[in-house]
């Protein structure tokens, strides 16, 4: 269903002159719904993409917009081209509206955007989709590179599962995916504003965006059904992206895990935490039976009960959590090594076979 409001593509494009036209032929080929403006922020380009893009822009069905920059060499990068497009892009949504960014080098699905939209109609403020690498593209990769990456992406599911299980969000259920790629994310422009937009940094710009997402409680959704194929290169456009990441694996294994992943007990204790956070945050913990409670948390998280207190009275939950997970050193993160890998997924399987067959779950550690 297309809705009333206007609905704004963002994509920040260096140096795309070959993959920018079927990245917009594919946002003018969605069904059911369709797009009303896309943004286009050319960030410091010096071949024919600017030329490609006027070429095609009378082929489209909706609005394009070019917005050419050139920026120092220290500000170059990612975060500063998709923070100034999905800006772009948020103005012409206006405050109702909802903005999408896309990477110049992808290829959304034909239903790209009318699923994100059914996900948006179920009640989520922002929609990550994932990012396939084109099957072509894919082939003429390395088997060790797929085989690391599956691996990877199964641990990392089964970390969520755990989280899933044990600190349930009832706006991104089971099941969902991991990602949390610039390739494909949409929000309401009112939570793009109050998360601060996407922050200017050189890599992980879209992590971070999402980690603002959460500090201000919006309901995102991983929705499984929501894709993007994406080019499979090694010589990326982004330093310290995917590219590099699979150009630096060729040469030798990473000895540790994405800094996204921890070991498997650590993570229940996370999600148990979170959990029992839950249940504190907003209430009246500095007197009564509440703050009985708070201290015993505090006590288990090896946190001052004052600290746990003052973090209970944030306006938003994600600020609570993200100021007492800063605080405790039981919650600090932790990297896995990728020759413990095979231990720790095990580890993984056995405390969600728990989780799964537990009538009630306890909290086992925060409780001992």
């Amino acid at each position: 269903m297309q809705p009333d409001h206007p609905l704004v593509a963002a994509i920040p494009v260096r140096n795309e002159a070959e993959r920018i036209g079927p990245c917009l032929l594919a946002l003018a080929r969605q069904h059911a719904a369709r797009l009303s403006h896309v943004v286009l922020l050319l960030n410091n380009c010096t071949d024919a993409t600017f030329a490609n893009v006027t070429a095609l822009g009378s082929r489209l069905p909706f609005a394009l917009h070019v917005v050419e920059r050139t920026y120092p060499p220290a500000t170059a990068h990612a975060g500063t081209a998709r923070r100034a497009a999905m800006t772009h892009a948020a103005e012409r949504a206006g405050p109702e509206g909802i903005v999408f960014t896309t990477d110049a080098d992808a290829v959304v699905a034909p239903d790209w955007l009318a699923r994100t939209l059914a996900a948006f109609a179920r009640g989520a403020d922002a929609v990550c989709g994932r990012a396939l690498i084109d099957p072509v593209e894919a082939a003429r990769l390395p088997a060790c590179l797929h085989d690391d990456d599956r691996a990877e992406t199964a641990y990392a599911t089964m970390l969520d599962r755990i989280h899933d299980l044990a600190d349930p969000d009832p706006h991104d259920p089971w099941p969902r995916h991991v990602e949390h790629s610039g390739a494909s994310i949409a929000v309401r422009v009112g939570l793009y504003h109050r998360a601060g937009g996407i922050p200017a940094v050189p890599l992980g710009e879209d992590r971070g965006f999402l980690a603002a997402l959460r500090r201000v409680d919006a309901a995102i959704r991983h929705a499984p059904d929501v894709w993007v194929s994406v080019s499979g290169r090694i010589a990326g456009r982004a330093r310290g992206g995917m590219a590099d990441t699979m150009a630096r694996r060729l040469i030798r294994q990473d000895e540790m895990l994405d800094a996204s992943l921890e070991p498997a007990m650590t993570c229940l204790h996370r999600a148990q935490a979170r959990a029992a956070l839950r249940q504190l945050w907003g209430q009246p913990v500095r007197h009564g039976p509440w703050r009985a409670r708070a201290e015993k948390l505090a006590r288990q998280l090896m946190v001052p009960s004052a600290t746990l207190i003052e973090t209970c009275a944030e306006p938003f939950f994600g600020l609570a959590w993200d100021r007492l997970e800063a605080a405790s050193p039981l919650l600090r993160r932790r990297p896995v090594r990728r020759a413990g890998l095979v231990a720790e997924h095990r580890q993984a399987a056995r405390i969600v076979l728990r989780l799964l067959h537990a009538q009630d779950p306890v909290l086992p550690v925060l409780d001992g």
